[in-house]
């Protein structure tokens, strides 16, 4: 756990990859529900930013 904190903190792209996919994740599980009409409402702003986030991310360096 504290590998993935310090690869947070360094801006190393393993670690922020897998938030912004988790990110990716959450907001497809969010709009796939049919439960709670707020997860649904902002689902797509989730997604989007989860997208955005890998794209940016995917510029930062590798892990040590």
């Amino acid at each position: 756990m504290s590998k993935f904190f310090n690869e947070l903190f360094r801006l190393r792209r393993g670690a922020w990859e897998m938030v912004a996919s988790i990110l990716i994740a959450l907001g497809v599980f969010m709009l796939m529900q049919p439960f709670a009409l707020w997860a649904f409402s902002s689902a797509f702003f989730v997604t989007l930013t989860g997208t955005v986030m890998f794209i940016i991310v995917s510029h930062f360096p590798e892990g040590e």
